[in-house]
């Protein structure tokens, strides 16, 4: 069976050819650990956690890096602010990182490396791109040059200009060229630092991830992932170091053949911003939501669109998953085994096509809902689902059982009782009103001669 990926380094959709079908090997970049996460950072963790499945469910073998950053400026001024030791501060993020993409039910990958863990093949990589003449120090700042690497801009497709008008680096003295970035920076007694042949210091955010993916999953590798907002500077660096370093200076692929990035997350229709006050951390909405139905609202766009963030959003989600999970508690009496549905697949296998997927996951349920499609080849069907999407892992009474303890029974009988006040004033149109509120709230009423009573639809 074909797949197909969006290729940003080609900018065309292409068919996937692995490298080594035995092992495919796919990185993607981590978190920078200082903070709670948000909707933002949630979006590529899902999103790629259901790459790998795809990828999984097409091949024997994947192995999935992403890494964790816990050296940034970010995480020295965040110790800094709260006080605390720079370990205690990335330790204490990282784990509630991976708890909450755990809620999510992002998978943990094969191998995590953090970034303090690679300094040795970092200063190695360094040394040979000085070698080789792609780099060089002053004042105890190791320095990428730009200009000797004519590849340089492959990727974000930025011309010299836009290069230096994007770069996150400031104009300095040590500088060659304003568009060169750092390799390695000096630290002060104060600041995290390692020894190296240019005095004590620490990595560029850059450098990190050639050394690691090199380390972890040799060159060229199959994927590489993450947001649309690394494109530049940080990935087109990383082509730029890999490939001047250990690949092929007029073949950018020497270093990954696959692109992929996903797109910006908004919120109800505005970018996430502390200004604003709308940043969404994941830590909140797990209180709110279960992580399903935030999984499945982020997978309900397409990866490489923007994706927003709203209420109607959810909900969506929300009433689909409990009509999959009422299909399974009906048919639990049904033994299957999951086998690929290549119908289903198909949709994922074109560019990771989740809207599809899941449009097809509703047709197919209205299908069986009225009589039309075999209840074993549902099951198998949902079953395949769950193991692709990363949906319908809890058990169904589990489920509506949650549900029914989230619900707000003052709020129930408050809305019931004035239900009855309308319907004594004829007033039916509200009546009908307040019942469909209450259907949306996941509550279903039943009318008798002793009054009315609810329950968890």
């Amino acid at each position: 069976m074909k797949q197909y990926l969006y290729n940003s380094l080609t900018g065309k959709k292409e068919e996937f050819s692995p490298i080594d079908k035995s092992n495919i090997r796919m990185y993607v970049c981590g978190p920078t650990v200082y903070n709670y996460v948000h909707i933002g950072n949630a979006r590529p963790a899902v999103v790629f956690d259901t790459l790998v499945r795809v990828l999984r469910a097409n091949y024997e073998k994947v192995t999935y890096v992403s890494n964790i950053t816990d050296i940034d400026d970010k995480i020295i001024d965040a110790a800094a602010a709260q006080k605390a030791p720079i370990s205690e501060i990335t330790q204490k993020y990282t784990d509630i990182y991976n708890q909450n993409m755990e809620v999510l039910g992002v998978q943990a990958p094969d191998i995590q490396p953090k970034a303090t863990e690679y300094l040795p093949e970092m200063i190695e990589l360094i040394e040979q791109l000085i070698e080789k003449g792609f780099a060089y120090e002053k004042d105890g700042h190791v320095m990428f040059h730009v200009l000797a690497y004519e590849k340089y801009g492959a990727l974000s497709k930025r011309n010299r200009e836009e290069q230096i008008a994007g770069s996150r680096v400031e104009i300095a003295p040590y500088k060659k060229d304003p568009a060169d970035f750092i390799l390695w920076k000096p630290s002060t007694s104060e600041q995290p630092g390692w020894d190296s042949p240019w005095g004590f210091g620490r990595p560029g955010w850059h450098t990190e991830c050639s050394a690691m993916t090199e380390k972890n999953l040799g060159l060229p590798f199959d994927i590489h992932g993450g947001g649309r907002d690394l494109i530049f500077p940080h990935h087109e660096n990383e082509i730029a170091q890999s490939c001047c370093a250990s690949g092929d200076i007029n073949n950018p692929q020497s270093f990954s053949k696959y692109w992929i990035h996903n797109g910006f997350v908004t919120v109800e229709g505005e970018k996430m911003s502390k200004s604003i006050g709308n940043v969404i951390l994941v830590k909140d909405l797990i209180n709110q939501y279960d992580g399903e139905v935030i999984r499945l609202a982020l997978l309900s766009s397409h990866y490489r669109q923007s994706f927003d963030w709203n209420a109607k959003i959810i909900h969506q989600a929300q009433v689909l998953l409990d009509k999959l999970y009422k299909a399974l508690s009906d048919l639990s009496d049904e033994n299957v085994e999951i086998k690929t549905n290549e119908e289903f697949l198909n949709f994922l296998n074109d560019d990771l096509n989740t809207p599809g997927a899941i449009t097809f996951l509703n047709k197919k349920l209205k299908e069986y809902i009225a009589g039309v499609i075999n209840k074993k080849d549902f099951k198998q069907i949902l079953l395949f689902a769950s193991k692709t999407l990363g949906i319908l892992h809890n058990n169904p009474e589990d489920w509506f059982r949650a549900k029914a303890n989230d619900l707000d029974e003052d709020k129930i009988n408050s809305l019931i009782k004035k239900r009855k006040i309308a319907k004594a004033n004829k007033d039916f149109k509200t009546a009908d009103a307040i019942r469909d509120q209450l259907k949306e709230m996941g509550v279903e009423i039943m009318d008798s001669a002793e009054g009315t009573t609810w329950k968890p639809l």
